[in-house]
């Protein structure tokens, strides 16, 4: 959530700041903001509310100049969208953008007032502003006076800042929140995600936690809070700019759809062997390199990585044979996990930074635990935290709503799972390849659902007014009724609730009446008939059901209202085929309503506070 941008070149700053600030729209904000040394050495700032739109048109009319700038986005955290809580915070000659939260920032909001401050905003980031300007005018340098002050700060920032009182330098902190800086030649950059800065640059440092970089058009240095030196290497970006774009869809929803049988291939790329008999990965997943050291595994998980841990559970133990949980991360290290130096932690975030999941990590990590990430983003903290990496390889997903990136974590549970029995002597080597000859039909069945778009196109339209929804599925398809009614809310704002079809009765039966559309995953599995006979109970109180089926039939037809046929694969693999139709339906649903699809309100892509 949020995004930050930082400049300093020969260019003029608000370009590139604004450019950047657009490709980190995904992210999620509420407001936005820059600030620039002009060329009199004097900063100023332009502040709006909403999207970047308004402050394009502000700074028209009130332009800013200089080759030195920051540029935020923000979402709320502490106090309400508006002016003087957006970003940048000035405090004198100091201006500060900031991702995250100051857990103490009340306690030295209170002793800055004691010692004369006034402030502006009700923000936490305002704090660190006043605590730079103290420090400034009491004589310290500016990489000085932000070593010192970060060093006072609790809880999870990064922050950027510029000063007048140092021209033609940016210096950035971070703790928990990711920052990036991009090297080019004459001009540097700093931002909060690599697509702000792909159009620049392809050359990139991220900053570990505890680290601050002084950035100025002909270098960057790193150091630690303690001020120690630190050498790192810059790492090359591989991704295409245009990879961040539209590519001719109206949405990048719909095009990060479009994409999921190419991500399915690159995520399956070089870890199944061409007789299709093993799984193997870059790296060694299991502590000591033997799986039998595990004896449960635990997946902490948040959103849409939660319902997509909740699958991945059903393939662990079917093929493992080993005792596998699903925990909220936010609520893990908040009670006492039964876990030790035999329990192996997965982390499942797509963006690899979600604060909640970091914070599990480090209650594993005091616990003994080896961790795993499974994530899709390179180099990000829950990486870097983690023991081993499991790379879902989906590429950049700009849509706050998730997609390939789901997707890809089912795969991804569904390769370690093959992996981790094979090694366990589980499975043969003909069923590896039983299991694994599915695995790679999946690309063009994917496409074939999505050859349905039309059909499901109209069934939106059908039902797109309705003010709730139900989704039912029973087993291994029970999550992916959550995830079908997550995508509905979160892109449409219908009200919609995903339920075990077996709990029907036990509840969810009182809301079903002639207004209400039940959306049912009922492939050709070992409870078809258990689910047929749910679907029964809702047409007797005149529900509209809406099936998804790999085995149309009579019975079938006879109650249902619509069915949206997709192709048959083997049951561990059915929540890929039937979560593709349920993402066309709740995208064509919000297209409907004409909500804002890609930045749906009050969500963003990364949840970097907790």
């Amino acid at each position: 959530m949020c995004g930050i941008v930082g400049y300093v070149g020969n260019r003029d700053a608000v370009a590139v700041l604004i450019g950047g600030l657009k490709r980190l729209e995904y992210r999620g904000y509420d407001s936005a903001g820059v600030a620039t040394l002009g060329a009199d050495g004097k900063l100023d700032l332009r502040r709006a509310v909403d999207k970047l739109v308004n402050l394009e048109k502000l700074l028209e009319s009130r332009p800013l100049s200089g080759n030195t700038g920051i540029g935020h986005t923000r979402w709320a955290t502490h106090g309400r969208p508006s002016e003087e809580n957006a970003h940048p915070h000035k405090a004198g000659p100091v201006a500060v953008i900031h991702n995250g939260i100051v857990e103490n920032y009340i306690e030295l909001r209170d002793a800055l007032i004691a010692r004369g401050h006034r402030m502006a905003s009700q923000t936490d980031t305002e704090v660190i502003a006043h605590l730079i300007e103290e420090k400034v005018k009491a004589g310290r340098e500016l990489t000085a006076a932000v070593l010192e002050t970060v060093r006072e700060l609790r809880g999870s920032f990064s922050i950027v800042v510029l000063s007048e009182t140092a021209p033609g330098k940016l210096v950035a902190a971070k703790t928990a929140t990711p920052l990036v800086i991009g090297l080019a030649r004459g001009e540097n950059f700093v931002a909060s995600d690599i697509p702000a800065l792909l159009e620049h640059t392809r050359e990139t440092i991220v900053l570990e936690d505890g680290e601050l970089a002084e950035i100025s058009a002909g270098e960057v240095r790193l150091m630690t809070f303690a001020g120690t030196p630190v050498q790192r290497k810059p790492r090359h970006i591989e991704w295409d700019a245009v990879a961040a774009t539209k590519g001719g869809f109206r949405h990048y929803l719909r095009k990060e759809i479009a994409e999921q049988p190419q991500a399915w291939i690159d995520t399956l790329s070089g870890r199944v062997k061409a007789d299709s008999q093993t799984v193997e990965f870059e790296q060694e997943l299991f502590p000591g390199g033997d799986p039998r050291a595990v004896n449960r595994l635990v997946m902490v998980s948040a959103g849409a990585s939660w319902i997509s841990s909740l699958i991945g559970k059903f393939m662990i133990e079917e093929l493992c044979g080993v005792a596998a949980e699903v925990d909220y991360s936010a609520e893990f290290r908040y009670r006492s996990p039964a876990i030790d130096d035999r329990t192996m932690i997965i982390a499942v975030s797509q963006s690899g930074e979600t604060a909640d999941t970091l914070a599990a990590m480090e209650e594993a990590r005091r616990r003994g635990s080896h961790i795993l990430a499974l994530t899709n983003t390179v180099d990000s903290s829950i990486a870097r935290k983690a023991d081993a990496q499991l790379y879902t390889r989906c590429g950049p997903e700009i849509s706050v709503t998730t997609t390939k990136c789901f997707l890809t974590q089912i795969e991804a549970f569904y390769l370690f799972a093959i992996h981790m029995a094979q090694r366990l002597g589980r499975l043969t080597a003909i069923q590896v390849r039983e299991l694994l000859s599915p695995a790679m039909a999946i690309p063009a069945q994917i496409e074939a659902v999505i050859g349905r778009e039309r059909q499901i196109e109209k069934i939106a339209r059908k039902y797109g007014k309705a003010h709730d929804f139900l989704y039912l599925g029973r087993g291994i398809n029970y999550p992916v009724a959550l995830e079908g009614a997550l995508k509905l809310k979160e892109i449409s704002y219908i009200h919609a609730e995903g339920y075990s079809a077996g709990e029907m009765k036990h509840g969810p039966i009182a809301l079903i009446d002639e207004n209400m559309p039940v959306v049912v995953l009922i492939p050709n599995d070992n409870v078809f008939e258990k689910t047929l006979s749910n679907l029964k109970e809702v047409e007797s109180r005149s529900g509209r059901i809406i099936a998804v089926t790999d085995h149309r039939n009579a019975e079938l037809e006879e109650v249902a209202w619509e069915i949206i046929d997709v192709p048959a694969t083997n049951r561990l693999l059915a929540p890929v085929l039937l979560t593709v139709p349920l993402q066309l339906l709740a995208y064509h649903i919000a297209v409907y309503r004409g909500t804002d699809v890609d930045q749906p309100r009050n969500l963003a892509k990364s949840v970097t506070v907790e």
